[in-house]
């Protein structure tokens, strides 16, 4: 494949692929994306507007699921009770701090909002203090893709050379970490 058909596949999908990676987990696809970003194949404030909606409608999902359906889920599936318990534990002593920084939490990404939801923090509390850590990690993770292109174009020169290459290393680097930091079944 030549770099302009990467490129153009980029610029067709890059959003969507944003979007869809931040209502998981995201940290890969958004460093990616931040990088596209700076090699102009994609728009930095889009990026990052994308990855606030797709990171808070995420969160708000696993929050309601919790809210409706935790206890019930929890007794189907009791190899999450740990982590819920231990997210319960977390929230009781760091209750503002850690709806700020769920998404900077590996392992407790997706039980954390469900947890919050089976909690008695308000709907209203949780959807404000999620929209301002949706928007303080997208800001922190696209802009680090960001960097990570000015640095290495600061290092290496004319990126064009090496673009396809950087890419496939970012990828590449971008699925062991979602690899090594996924949590593990019990």
């Amino acid at each position: 494949m030549h770099m302009h058909q990467i490129a153009e596949l980029i610029e067709a999908y890059g959003y969507w692929a944003v979007l869809f990676g931040t209502l998981l987990e995201g940290e890969s696809v958004l460093l990616l994306a931040g990088f596209a970003a700076h090699r102009g194949y994609l728009d930095l404030a889009t990026v990052m507007g994308v990855a606030v909606f797709g990171s808070f409608i995420g969160d708000q999902l696993w929050f309601y699921l919790g809210r409706r359906h935790g206890n019930k889920i929890l007794e189907r599936f009791p190899r999450y009770t740990a982590r819920a318990a231990r997210a319960q534990e977390l929230l009781s002593r760091y209750h503002t701090p850690l709806i700020l920084a769920v998404r900077f939490l590996y392992g407790l990404r997706m039980v954390l909002p469900f947890t919050i939801g089976m909690s008695q923090i308000s709907t209203l509390r949780f959807q404000a203090l999620n929209l301002a850590g949706a928007v303080i990690w997208s800001i922190a993770i696209a802009s680090a893709g960001y960097l990570f292109g000015n640095a290495v174009e600061y290092i290496l020169g004319d990126l064009r050379h090496y673009e396809k290459s950087l890419l496939i290393i970012l990828a590449v680097l971008a699925f062991a970490i979602w690899f090594f930091t996924r949590p593990r079944r019990a």
